[in-house]
């Protein structure tokens, strides 16, 4: 049974990294005090190393050890012997990319679809929907494929931001760019909010935090999803 937390981002205003998701990644992973991370999106370009270690300093306040996928010589048997995941955020299309590379999506999806308990923030959001083509990352490097996961039916546009009425910013909205996106695909996506992620378990997929969320469907006009609704298309 699918067992998964989808979150928009790893830290919000004023808080530490993951805290304001400490009792939910508790639960869980509360039948197992190890993590796999995979550290492969590398925010801001720093190493696998430094950003394991950050990693294993937030969950070592909840008494969970972290080990990074990078320093296992076969990342398939580790993916394979993990009792929980987590994939952080960074650059979507240098994850993708590497995870291709290292012949682990396929792997990764089959331990998800087998009840393995997973975390994606951002990034790590992102490869669980159908294809990456609605991630705000810049396409610095080309993976092999934009599909992934797709071990939830829609994809994810993860920090989604309202439009400012008071900005005087010209550009493009990021609901704007959701639409042009329907202009050549029929996969719906969410706009999750900073602070809001998406609950899996089994074939149950419900929103929860405390802000709404947005929804794209190609040829219907945009909503809103209120926090614990159960998401369906």
């Amino acid at each position: 049974m699918k067992n998964l937390i989808i979150a928009s981002t790893s830290t919000v205003h004023g808080g530490s990294y993951l805290s304001y998701l400490n009792e939910q990644i508790k639960k869980l992973f509360s039948e197992t005090k190890e993590v796999l991370f995979i550290p492969y999106a590398r925010p801001g370009g720093i190493s696998h190393d430094e950003y394991t270690k950050i990693a294993s300093e937030a969950f070592s306040k909840i008494n969970i050890k972290v080990n990074g996928i990078h320093n296992y010589k076969n990342p398939i048997e580790a993916l394979k012997k993990a009792k929980g995941v987590f994939v952080g955020g960074g650059n979507t299309f240098v994850l993708v990319s590497q995870l291709y590379r290292n012949e682990i999506m396929q792997p990764l999806r089959e331990v998800i679809f087998n009840g393995t308990p997973y975390l994606g923030t951002s990034a790590g959001s992102n490869i669980c929907g159908i294809t990456i083509g609605t991630s705000n990352d810049m396409p610095i490097i080309y993976p092999p494929s934009f599909k992934t996961l797709g071990v939830i039916p829609f994809n994810i546009n993860p920090h989604y931001l309202d439009p400012d009425p008071k900005s005087k910013h010209m550009g493009e909205t990021r609901e704007t760019r959701i639409s042009e996106y329907h202009t050549q695909n029929n996969i719906p996506v969410i706009g999750i909010r900073e602070g809001s992620w998406i609950r899996v378990k089994g074939e149950s997929i419900i929103l929860k935090g405390s802000l709404s969320a947005r929804v794209f469907e190609q040829g219907k006009a945009p909503r809103e999803i209120e926090t614990n609704t159960l998401i369906k298309f």
